[in-house]
C-alpha cells in the first residue's frame, strides 16, 4: 500500500503578513489528496487536525497509523469523519462494512483498529476525504445520510452568497469529542461563501473544494480580518484555516466545500463576525 503524509507547522499572524504567495501555498494550500490506491495525508499543528484523501481503485487501501502519531494504531488516540464525494464504496471498520454512496458520511470514534476503504467499482471508484482530530472519548460509530444531515439555507441572490449548508458531523447529529465536518454548495448565480467572514479564536478549520469545473477556480481569502491574503484553489484542493484567520471564498463558477472545524468548542454559533466593510 502507497501511503504518503507530510506534517505542517503552525504559523503566527505576524509571520504570515509576509508571506509571497509561494509560501502561502506551501504553508496552507493542501493538493494531490486523492490519488488512485494510495492514503494521502497532512498532519497539521493547527488543533492536531489530519487532512487526507484515498481512492481505492485496484485494491483495498487500508488508515495505516504514521509517526507523528507514535500509535499503534490510527485511531488509538484520534476520531475519524469520512465523507465521499466519489461513487459508492465501503469503509469496514473492525470488520463491519459501512456503504457510503455519493455525498454520505461516516463517523468513526476512538479505538476502532482496522479501516479499510473500498469501492465497488474500480472504473467508478469510491473518493473518500478524510478529517481526523486527537479524542478524549470513544463514542460510537454513526453513518451519516444525506436524509440524516441538518440543513440550513444562507445569503441571498442579491448579495451573491445563496448557499446551502448541510451539517454532517456535529455535536447535534452525532456524539463527537471535538471533530465537526460539514458541506456548502453555492446556489447557481452565486460565488461567495463564508460571507459575512468570520474567525473563531477557539478553534481552526480546514476547507475541501470540489465540484470545481477543470478550467474554473476558486480564489480562498484568508489571514486577520484587517491584514488579509488570498490563495487561488482548484477542484480538490484544501486550505488549512489557522484560527486567528478568516474562511471565505468566491468561486468563477459554482462550487462545493466540506467544512471541517476542530477545537475546544462544539457550539457552531461561536464565531466573530467581520463586517464585510471593515475588511482590508
Amino acid at each position: 500500500m502507497n501511503i504518503n503524509y507530510e506534517s505542517r507547522y503552525a504559523s503566527g499572524p505576524g509571520a504570515v503578513k509576509k508571506y509571497d504567495t509561494s509560501e502561502l501555498r506551501k504553508e496552507f494550500l493542501i493538493q494531490n489528496l486523492l490519488e488512485p490506491d494510495t492514503l494521502n495525508l497532512v498532519y497539521s499543528h493547527y488543533d492536531r487536525f489530519i487532512t487526507g484523501g484515498v481512492v481505492p481503485v485496484e485494491k483495498s487501501v487500508e488508515l495505516s497509523t504514521i509517526d507523528p502519531l507514535k500509535a499503534e494504531y490510527f485511531l488509538e488516540r484520534r476520531e475519524l469523519g469520512i465523507i465521499n464525494i466519489g461513487d459508492t464504496g465501503t469503509v469496514t471498520v473492525d470488520g463491519t462494512d459501512y456503504v457510503l454512496n455519493n455525498k454520505e458520511a461516516l463517523y468513526v470514534g476512538q479505538g476502532n483498529k482496522n479501516v479499510v476503504f473500498s469501492s465497488n467499482s474500480g472504473s467508478s471508484p469510491a473518493q473518500f476525504y478524510l478529517n481526523s482530530t486527537p479524542a478524549h472519548k470513544a463514542y460510537p460509530i454513526k453513518k451519516i445520510g444525506t436524509d440524516d444531515v441538518e440543513v440550513i439555507e444562507l445569503g441571498a441572490p442579491e448579495t451573491a452568497n445563496a448557499r446551502t449548508l448541510r451539517k454532517y458531523i456535529v455535536n447535534s447529529v452525532v456524539d463527537v469529542c471535538q471533530l465537526q465536518m460539514g458541506m456548502t454548495t453555492l446556489k447557481s448565480g452565486s460565488s461567495w461563501n463564508t460571507m459575512p467572514a468570520h474567525v473563531h479564536d477557539r478553534r481552526m478549520e480546514v476547507y475541501f473544494y470540489f465540484d470545481v469545473p477543470e478550467d474554473q477556480a476558486v480564489c480562498h481569502f484568508m489571514g486577520e480580518p484587517q491584514e488579509t491574503r488570498h490563495i487561488w484553489i482548484g477542484n480538490k484542493e484544501a486550505v488549512i484555516s489557522p484560527p486567528w484567520s478568516i474562511h471565505s471564498g468566491s468561486g468563477t463558477s459554482d462550487y462545493t466545500f466540506i467544512w471541517g472545524m476542530a477545537g475546544e468548542n462544539l457550539d457552531y454559533g461561536d464565531m466573530d463576525v467581520c463586517k464585510i466593510n471593515e475588511l482590508r
